[in-house]
């Protein structure tokens, strides 16, 4: 991803982390919907990696689900990881049981890149990422990098678990946006079956996909764009238009989201993209030569 478009997603996520959670009910409903997919998972993870975990709600639900396991919380964005900190060990039992028992398992959080995970190969049994890899760069090239990045901190056998939105999500926003100037106003996102090429090129097995649409209702378009910049998650792309949209445009932007206007209130759809997958053993090294595994052969044989 360009570094100045990369800055900019960062900054906008520094600003959007005091006032996040409330304005991110979808966020947390997708968070919870995600967990829900854990139910048919055998899995007993020691080690967890929150990957994208802003806040860290889904790593609250993670700790429940998983108590002896370590969760570590990683986000490009400092303030985000305070805020995450303050959630899991600002409570009076956390600080207690941090007290009175210092090996149980806890809550770490690292600033870090999603594109270039600063973690060491084989390092964790599960990863974790509720609607942050949308957010990479590059395209499916970028996509499949990050995930070949998961699938390296990842031991043979461990578990990645996400949600992303697919390229439905804000289709009405899209459509009464389009023609208003030469820019591109919402972001596009990667198709469900793409996504899943991606998983198995990273060297991923047996990808599970699954997609759902969620519709989220607005009195007026000023509360929409007023909830997507408080989640930080106002439009940030390359060329954008710089500064506040004209008079003449806003008014035709309104005009047109009318159209979709429904007993009283404008819709805001969101595809959401659930998936999970194994890790299976590298077959190439790093520097691309074939691992070739040589077993003993039993007596008698």
């Amino acid at each position: 991803m360009n570094e100045t478009v990369k800055l900019a997603i960062r900054t906008s996520f520094e600003r959007a982390a005091a006032k996040y959670d409330e304005a991110a009910f979808l966020q947390q409903e997708v968070a919870r919907r995600l967990d829900d997919h854990l139910d048919g998972v055998k899995i007993e993870p020691q080690c967890i990696l929150d990957a994208g975990c802003g806040t860290g709600f889904g790593s609250g639900l993670l700790r429940a689900r998983f108590p002896r396991a370590d969760v570590i919380g990683l986000d490009l964005a400092q303030a985000m990881l305070q805020q995450a900190l303050l959630r899991q060990r600002g409570g009076v039992w956390e600080k207690l049981r941090a007290r009175l028992m210092p090996n149980t398992p806890h809550f770490q959080a690292l600033c870090g890149d999603l594109e270039k995970l600063p973690l060491a190969r084989a390092s964790f049994d599960m990863i974790w990422s509720s609607l942050a890899l949308q957010w990479v760069g590059g395209g499916i090239a970028g996509l499949q990098a990050s995930f070949q990045g998961m699938h390296r901190v990842l031991r043979p056998g461990g578990l990645l678990i996400f949600a992303s939105f697919g390229p439905d999500t804000l289709q009405e926003l899209r459509a009464a946006s389009t023609g208003l100037d030469a820019h591109q106003h919402v972001n596009r996102f990667i198709d469900m079956h793409d996504i899943g090429d991606a998983l198995v090129h990273a060297g991923f097995g047996n990808p599970v996909m699954e997609m759902e649409r969620i519709t989220l209702t607005y009195l007026d378009l000023a509360d929409l764009l007023r909830d997507l910049k408080q989640i930080g998650a106002h439009t940030v792309l390359e060329g954008r238009r710089q500064g506040l949209m004209g008079k003449a445009a806003w008014r035709r932007l309104q005009q047109n989201y009318e159209a979709f206007r429904s007993d009283a209130r404008l819709p805001a759809t969101y595809e959401v993209v659930y998936g999970h997958a194994w890790a299976e053993r590298p077959q190439k090294t790093e520097d691309g030569r074939q691992i070739v595994e040589f077993r003993k052969r039993m007596p008698g044989r």
